[in-house]
């Protein structure tokens, strides 16, 4: 990951959960501490790539804590850490928002038809 320069904090929140999957896993994991199966099975459409992929880069940014336990076969846990509970305190009101606002985007942007889950 190359250094950056980030215009404000917003900047930097963006760039932290960036992407569909990583504020779903934030709110996963905020529920309680998962192994990496409980998190796929949470996630349905996720790849075992993707889900690995942004477990690192949680880890990196100190939102995610990962736990192996010398086990045989290796038992492996993730959970929040302060920093990650943090942000996703901050997400509640956008997903307030979502709740109250998603029955008119979904009419604006494909007028009422079903959408695939």
């Amino acid at each position: 990951m190359s250094r950056r320069e980030y215009e404000c904090g917003l900047d930097v929140a963006v760039d932290v959960i960036g992407g569909k999957w990583k504020p779903l896993i934030l709110w996963a994991l905020h529920v309680e501490t998962l192994r990496f199966a409980e998190l796929r099975r949470a996630m349905p459409g996720i790849s075992e790539k993707v889900l690995a992929q942004h477990l690192r880069d949680m880890e990196t940014d100190g939102l995610v804590h990962r736990e192996v336990y010398a086990e045989v076969p290796p038992r492996v846990e993730y959970s929040l850490t302060p920093l990650g509970e943090s942000l996703n305190a901050a997400l509640v009101p956008l997903g307030l928002w979502g709740d109250e606002h998603k029955d008119a985007i979904v009419e604006r942007r494909w007028g009422g038809e079903e959408t695939a889950a």
